[in-house]
């Protein structure tokens, strides 16, 4: 990158936790392939300060971000810390969801060939594994718009997200929302997993069996997001995660 990003100070415990998950969050991105190049972004709310997010700085690869290294930008636009530019379709994304939603804590967004696919299809996605189950009653869609950063779409992003906390945007990806990276982490993977299977399933030609209703409404009920209340399976996941990255590259950290 051309430009040097300003080193970060007088920050509270409190944010630099946040600045630590998101950035672990970001390392998870290239753990499981959820990078797309430089062109995706994940967000979180400055803790305190309900119109500031941290989101990555434009042109650093995930494996390169750190928790210092985060931007740190109000809802107009500005960036307060940091002294590096953000992706203009990634403010208007994340505000659009954060300013729409006051629980809503973190935010990511992706474009795998897996959620990408699944977006593509009139039939959204079909319950047919577990983890399509579990993300049902939490997911919605929203008509993609290439101007994204217009205030229209963006006031319709914000209404398309209603009380969800999983999103399929057509012809155009994935995003997750929570009141913490962890549980937005979770939400991801559950629903990129639920894509990846319904890819290959569809592709293989064989006929599909469905999940038994029942057994689906279950499911449902279990994976609801409650408002502020991380989940049983983000809780015990999360920690477990942040072991494996620390063992294998804490970097993240500085």
């Amino acid at each position: 990158m051309a430009e040097q990003i300003t080193p970060i100070t007088a920050i509270s415990d409190e944010e630099w936790q946040v600045r630590t998950d998101l950035a672990a969050c970001y390392r998870l991105f290239v753990k499981y392939g959820w990078t797309d190049l430089i062109f995706t972004h994940l967000s979180a709310r400055v803790p305190g300060i309900e119109d500031q997010y941290l989101i990555n700085p434009y042109g650093l690869m995930f494996d390169e971000i750190t928790a210092s290294s985060l931007l740190k930008v109000d809802f107009q636009g500005n960036v307060i810390s940091g002294g590096y530019k953000y992706n203009d379709a990634g403010h208007a994304i994340h505000t659009a969801v954060l300013m729409a939603r006051p629980d809503v804590k973190a935010v990511l967004h992706s474009h795998t060939r897996a959620g990408m696919a699944v977006s593509c299809m009139r039939c959204g996605l079909l319950p047919l594994t577990q983890q399509a189950s579990e993300v049902m009653d939490n997911l919605c869609y929203h008509d993609y718009d290439i101007a994204v950063g217009a205030e229209d779409e963006c006031e319709r992003l914000g209404r398309d997200i209603g009380d969800k906390h999983a999103m399929i945007m057509h012809n155009h990806g994935l995003l997750t929302c929570a009141s913490s990276v962890a549980e937005a982490f979770y939400q991801m993977y559950i629903l990129e997993n639920a894509c990846k299977v319904q890819v290959d399933a569809m592709a293989s030609g064989a006929d599909l069996h469905h999940t038994k209703e029942s057994a689906s409404k279950m499911l449902r009920d279990y994976g609801r997001v409650k408002p502020n209340k991380p989940s049983r399976s983000s809780r015990l996941a999360w920690p477990a995660l942040i072991r494996m990255l620390d063992k294998q590259d804490d970097s993240y950290r500085s």
